[in-house]
């Protein structure tokens, strides 16, 4: 077991212990649902169901397990398929009808082949849009590389992003040098307002190198897994 896997355990152990699975709010079949959210960049990548068999199963082996409805037996995910997911963190809502699943996927989670279940969005007035969406995915750094991406693929006339990507390699780590300065600055003079926004820019130009490489930041989060709880600047590889 990694140090990493050591701290996240006793965090998921301790929080176990404060409430066990008989105090639960298991609903007339005797089940509650758990949503199962990627430990690294916080996509919501299912939601299933579990018994007390399932829960207890999940727990003794840190791999997750639902009871399933339509087969009417428990499974483990990934046990025909290979795609597994290694439990993170377990968490229980307020009024303990929830489960949150922390987990480190083995692979796509949908049985699609799609790395979540979330992929068909949905219009303004709530119908269903049958396409494959990645919008649910990440937060606001991943929507944003996103569209950086789009903007390398085809360029849009008065876009910062193409005229960046036109002017080449060097001109974005450039920008990236100069945004760097400016966080500096920023931090020196202590005025929060303007740290958030240098920052910000950093952050933006930072993801344009990741775009120009062709990079994503799930390799970041991968690469930041890796090292966490780990001593020392760089992971042992």
């Amino acid at each position: 077991m990694s140090p990493c896997d050591q701290i996240i355990f006793l965090e998921w152990h301790d929080t176990m212990s404060q409430g066990p699975a008989d105090q639960f709010k298991f609903d007339g079949e005797g089940l509650i649902p758990a949503v199962i959210q990627d430990w690294l960049d916080g996509t919501v990548l299912m939601l299933g169901y579990m018994n007390q068999e399932a829960f207890a199963k999940t727990v003794a082996t840190k791999r997750v397990h639902f009871w399933s409805r339509s087969r009417n037996k428990l499974w483990e995910k990934g046990e025909t398929s290979g795609h597994t997911l290694h439990v993170k963190g377990l968490f229980i809502d307020c009024d303990r009808d929830t489960i949150l699943v922390k987990a480190q996927p083995a692979g796509p989670t949908c049985h699609t082949g799609e790395r979540a279940c979330f992929f068909s969005g949905m219009d303004e007035q709530g119908h269903i849009v049958h396409r494959n969406t990645h919008d649910a995915e990440g937060g606001i750094l991943e929507s944003v590389l996103r569209t950086i991406r789009e903007r390398r693929s085809h360029p849009q006339a008065g876009s910062y992003t193409s005229k960046l990507f036109e002017g080449g390699h060097d001109k974005i780590l450039k920008k990236v040098v100069e945004e760097a300065g400016e966080v500096l600055l920023a931090s020196k003079g202590g005025k929060k307002e303007e740290i958030v926004y240098e920052v910000a820019d950093l952050f933006f130009h930072t993801l344009m190198v990741l775009g120009y490489h062709g990079l994503s930041l799930q390799d970041i989060d991968e690469e930041l897994g890796d090292r966490f709880g780990k001593p020392g600047l760089r992971s042992t590889k």
